[in-house]
């Protein structure tokens, strides 16, 4: 059975969809005040949020990369040792004094083995202030370019230690 459809008399339809027809002038395309606050509102909240979590990634990666590079001269000052049976005076007897940490500053080294008073009031501390190494000290000052003999003071927490003759390599803060 076939339905039918009314027929429409094409004087009484009505035109919705007229190309002569225009919008009233109080109905204008585009955004809200309102609207663009919104979005505005969102994308700072969004970047609150990411900004502090992309600066800690960056933190741990050059923390990770200070720690490579001291692990990397540790080697050489070691092989120094061997072949001339005392540690270098300076890191430019191993051809090391231009390495630099990811802030930027050179790596701070002292030979301990030899040294009088004055090496040992330079010696770096624990929180008992017991020197953490016997052979030598090599350290970066960390991301505020500062450091301090006591591992605990504030200005050293973010320091990359070698500490416990090279069994540990890391932050003082974690030390």
């Amino acid at each position: 059975m076939k339905r039918l459809s009314p027929k429409v008399d094409p004087d009484t339809q009505i035109r919705r969809f007229s190309p002569t027809r225009r919008q009233p002038p109080f109905r204008m395309e585009g955004f809200t005040i309102i609207e663009l606050l919104m979005a505005i509102a969102i994308v700072a909240i969004v970047a609150a949020i990411a900004v502090p979590s992309y600066q800690k990634i960056i933190d741990k990666s050059d923390n990770a990369r200070a720690s490579v590079d001291i692990s990397s001269i540790a080697p050489l000052l070691d092989r120094f040792y061997y072949e001339n049976l005392r540690y270098p005076i300076s890191l430019a007897e191993i051809n090391a004094d231009d390495m630099r940490d990811p802030w930027g500053n050179p790596y701070q080294y002292l030979g301990i083995s030899g040294g009088g008073f004055g090496v040992q009031m330079r010696l770096r501390k624990d929180n008992r202030l017991v020197p953490i190494n016997s052979d030598y000290d090599l350290y970066s000052m960390g991301k505020d370019g500062s450091s301090s003999v006591p591992l605990t003071a504030p200005n050293s927490l973010d320091d990359i230690v070698r500490a416990n003759n090279g069994r540990y390599i890391g932050t003082a803060e974690d030390y």
